[in-house]
């Protein structure tokens, strides 16, 4: 057994876990301070310089707070679902290229990984509603399942048309591919088709039905306290974040960018921002659209999926099949 190879691993997925939690911790905050500001206030202010310290108030605040079981719950469902939908949120991490060298595992199938290993975290959701022995609850983790699966299907297809121009599954090459042209100018509708199926995929406005407070108190989540409650909050981010990498990786040239100077270690240092900027900015348009837009009702979320989007991506996949054809008979 290759010992130093499972010690690399485990430095890794500490690493990655430290990861998630700070920049859950800074996107929580930029949340809240984009809603004041959109809405013409101005948010945490008090605990550090404008409220820089309240989501680590907050932390504090769940940890200790009392987990409640409630009394017909079923006890090893509701204990497990927090982590069952944590634990492939983390798992995604795994093959996104934060910079020339800077990624855990290049799978040559890594983003058929990356697309695959969320569907999991359907699983402990309905956990999470079934075993809360709770009608909303039940009702969020259901509309949950219908809602993700609806959407895997059009986000999957949307990124065909990338693959056909790289040439390859892995993220790396794709990005490699993106070193002269970044893909969102050869697959405007993809990045269209994506973007907004990973926004359904993670349940933000306009798709938040699964968690919809008008009319399911909060969803698969309702019974939820302390820690196992900020679990599901944790995954809710690392899903943004993980979703807006990959679209950067996909369509925005992922560690590509200007002034970037020859040479270890500024060069990965200067691509590394690079990736950060992008994403931030894609997470920033993600929390606009929360704070600016009203919630779709289920028909309208289902019809979008089925009768929109599925038809638009194979009209895509289409499109640069002949896009690529004709520049090969244009090339030979």
């Amino acid at each position: 057994m290759n010992f130093s190879f499972l010690y690399l691993m485990g430095v890794a997925g500490v690493g990655i876990f430290i990861f998630i939690a700070l920049s859950v911790l800074i996107l929580v905050w930029l949340e809240r301070k984009v809603a004041g500001h959109i809405q013409s206030r101005m948010g945490p202010m008090r605990v550090g310089w404008h409220g820089l310290v309240q989501t680590l108030a907050d932390m504090v605040k769940l940890i200790s707070k009392e987990s409640i079981l409630p009394a017909k719950a079923d006890k090893w469902l509701f204990f497990l679902a927090p982590f069952v939908v944590f634990i492939p949120a983390y798992l995604s991490y795994m093959v996104i290229p934060f910079a020339p060298k800077l990624i855990i595992r290049d799978f040559n199938i890594g983003l058929l990984y990356f697309l695959a290993i969320p569907s999991i975290s359907v699983v402990g959701i309905i956990m999470a509603g079934w075993g809360s022995n709770n009608k909303y609850a039940l009702l969020g983790g259901l509309r949950s399942a219908a809602q993700i699966i609806s959407y895997e299907i059009p986000r999957a297809l949307s990124v065909v048309g990338v693959v056909m121009l790289a040439g390859s599954m892995s993220t790396v090459t794709i990005v490699k591919s993106q070193s002269s042209i970044w893909f969102i100018l050869l697959q405007p509708l993809g990045f269209l088709i994506y973007f907004i199926s990973t926004l359904a995929e993670v349940n933000r406005i306009p798709f938040d039905l699964p968690e919809a407070e008008s009319e399911l108190v909060a969803g698969f989540h309702t019974e939820y306290s302390g820690i196992k409650w900020s679990i599901f909050m944790m995954s809710e981010y690392a899903n943004v974040f993980a979703g807006c990498a990959l679209c950067v990786v996909l369509f925005l040239g992922g560690w590509h960018g200007f002034l970037i100077p020859k040479g270890e270690p500024w060069s990965s240092v200067v691509s590394l921002i690079w990736f950060m900027v992008k994403t931030l900015i894609l997470i920033f348009l993600m929390m606009w659209l929360r704070w600016t837009l009203p919630r779709f009702r289920v028909d309208q979320l289902m019809d979008l999926s089925w009768k929109v989007f599925l038809p638009l991506a194979l009209i895509n996949i289409g499109l640069t099949g002949l896009f690529i054809l004709g520049a090969l008979k244009l090339f030979s």
